[in-house]
């Protein structure tokens, strides 16, 4: 496995993200030592931490606007990049990646770190891969708050509007991921910089490897790669009880009530204060990000 490494000065003075990376080595099925990077912010004996999940094809400087509001509120933050995109290291080949590798990079990761008392935050793929920690992991888990997000099995199969970001993420010639981004929030323009920021972990094409082959990974038929560990992972969930909720925006075609099947299914949905996100689209985390995470703060104060 060829693997490259974005130079540190690409995210030298980002943004409102002062925060220095934490790295942790996990290993690739090959024997390839990979390094994961992530944010560790606020108090280490918090009695609660706030694990954020990114999707694709951001990475931790998603959650800038709340983590801030986290802490305040007492809480450590714990913001992992997935491998292939912020500061974690990146496969150069699309064959290196698969969802069930991820899974694993990021077990390891969570239990080298040994995080516990944890409460998921999720959106995007960080909600396929966050599902897949909780669910198999779930005595380190005391609460989820889905945004935006899912865990598919082909059925049903996806909508439209994933289908034809699938379609494009494949065809585009240039992949612009700043801009991409940018086409997924309701607010608009985000900004030079923050464009920049977001573009910042792939100096060029060879570091894309992974935001490029991510909508093919999503499993959209009952027979394709993932979809039965997801059916685990379900009925898992089927039998969850801790607090579970679902905080999706009111403009995001691709998860437009997604919600559903939680809400009917998930146990630990009963009676949660489940709420949609105004004037947010796909990353709500960048629109509406201390909203978001206000929510959050009441949520796991009412459900210890």
């Amino acid at each position: 496995m060829l693997v490259v490494r974005t130079p540190d000065e690409r995210f030298d003075g980002l943004t409102d993200f002062p925060y220095e990376p934490v790295y942790t080595d996990v290993r690739a099925a090959d024997g390839t030592t990979l390094r994961v990077a992530h944010v560790d912010v606020g108090p280490s004996d918090a009695p609660e931490t706030i694990l954020c999940m990114h999707g694709e094809p951001t990475w931790s400087y998603l959650y800038r606007h709340m983590i801030p509001v986290l802490v305040e509120a007492g809480h450590r933050v714990i913001a992992p990049d997935l491998v292939g995109f912020g500061r974690s290291d990146k496969p150069t080949a699309t064959s290196d990646y698969s969802y069930e590798a991820h899974v694993d990079w990021m077990s390891q990761w969570l239990l080298t770190n040994n995080f516990h008392r944890l409460t998921l935050v999720c959106q995007d793929w960080g909600s396929l891969i966050g599902l897949r920690l909780a669910t198999s992991l779930s005595q380190r888990f005391s609460r989820i708050v889905l945004g935006n997000g899912g865990l598919p099995t082909g059925d049903p199969p996806p909508n439209d509007a994933f289908l034809a970001w699938r379609e494009f993420s494949q065809n585009t010639p240039v992949f612009q991921v700043g801009k991409i981004v940018e086409g997924g929030c309701a607010t608009k323009p985000l900004g030079s910089a923050v464009v920049a920021a977001y573009d910042a972990p792939f100096p060029d094409d060879e570091f894309k490897a992974g935001a490029r082959i991510f909508p093919t990974l999503v499993p959209a038929s009952v027979d394709a790669p993932s979809s039965s560990e997801n059916r685990a992972a379900w009925e898992v969930l089927a039998t969850w009880t801790k607090p579970f909720v679902c905080m999706f925006s009111d403009s995001d075609p691709v998860t437009r009530n997604g919600e559903w099947a939680f809400r009917k299914h998930v146990p630990g949905c009963e009676g949660m204060p489940h709420t949609t996100i105004a004037g947010a689209g796909h990353f709500l985390q960048e629109d509406r990000g201390p909203e978001f995470a206000s929510a959050i703060v009441d949520f796991v104060a009412r459900h210890p």
